[in-house]
């Protein structure tokens, strides 16, 4: 604590570093009248010995702790810095982390279009980014950035991961709306790619909790049809290019009339998480 000095009403506070300097000052200045001088012998030896000794061994104790507290407040001092310099490298990292966790992420995603438009290469088509969905924690529907302007059309197909999504069911200048085949009202025609055999793939937002959507309509007189069967879009489809990925069966169950199948699908694409996707720009041809 640095000393109050008064002065006629008046008091204000002596800094230490100042009281620090005026008590080596002073300090100095006995040391040395006590060893070039005679000032201390004879009847002033023992005055020295009682008053002078003591004060100059007090002030060099209290030059000593002053220096120590001084140098101390240093080290604090540089250690705050180097603290607040390590928090914001840390923080720099921490950025650049997470820019680098992002592109990982976002080239995977990058990867697996390619590979599916590879393995789709008959189909013109054209990438576009989710930018907007319908509430819930699944893409039943949603908004992607391109629309009209980039000829995008009604029922034009729609992939991701490793196969379909769904459709576009409207258009704007520059957006699209899709429905996916999880939606309750979705429904596409398919076929179980070892077997040719045709079935009807129903969106079912209630099955997708499961991770699941449900099929009817099976004609499997044979028995050949069994779980972990591809189902692919079929030639008769009247809105879905043939052969594109749906899922593979879950489940199977005959119906009550003992003529039909029905059952579930695991789907390829994961509905829950969706950023980029494929916009197939050939229309399936309708019949007249």
């Amino acid at each position: 604590m640095s000393p109050i000095i008064k002065r006629r009403g008046e008091e204000f506070t002596l800094p230490s570093k100042y009281l620090l300097f005026i008590l080596t000052v002073l300090c100095s200045a006995l040391i040395l009248i006590t060893f070039n001088t005679n000032l201390f012998s004879g009847p002033l030896n023992s005055f020295a010995g009682v008053f002078v000794v003591p004060f100059q061994k007090g002030i060099t104790k209290v030059g000593t702790k002053l220096k120590n507290t001084s140098d101390r407040l240093e080290s604090i001092t540089k250690l705050l810095d180097e603290n607040e310099k390590l928090k914001k490298e840390n923080d720099e990292l921490m950025t650049k982390n997470t820019a680098l966790e992002q592109d990982k992420y976002e080239l995977i995603r990058l990867r697996e279009l390619f590979e599916l438009k590879s393995e789709y290469s008959d189909y013109p088509m054209v990438g576009a980014k989710v930018i907007g969905k319908d509430p819930g924690n699944w893409y039943s529907t949603f908004i992607i950035n391109k629309g009209s302007d980039d000829g995008f059309k009604v029922d034009m197909n729609v992939i991701a991961g490793k196969g379909l999504v769904g459709r576009i069911i409207d258009v704007g200048p520059e957006w699209s709306k899709v429905e996916s085949i999880i939606s309750d009202n979705a429904a596409v025609s398919g076929m179980v790619l070892s077997t040719e055999d045709n079935l009807v793939v129903e969106g079912d937002l209630q099955k997708y909790k499961d991770g699941v959507i449900t099929f009817s309509y099976l004609k499997d007189d044979l028995d050949k049809v069994t779980p972990t069967n591809k189902v692919v879009t079929s030639n008769i489809s009247s809105n879905y290019l043939p052969g594109i990925l749906i899922g593979y069966i879950e489940s199977i169950n005959d119906d009550p009339n003992n003529l039909t199948k029905s059952g579930t699908i695991q789907p390829v694409v994961d509905f829950e998480h969706l950023s980029e996707v494929l916009v197939i720009t050939e229309l399936k041809m309708k019949a007249n």
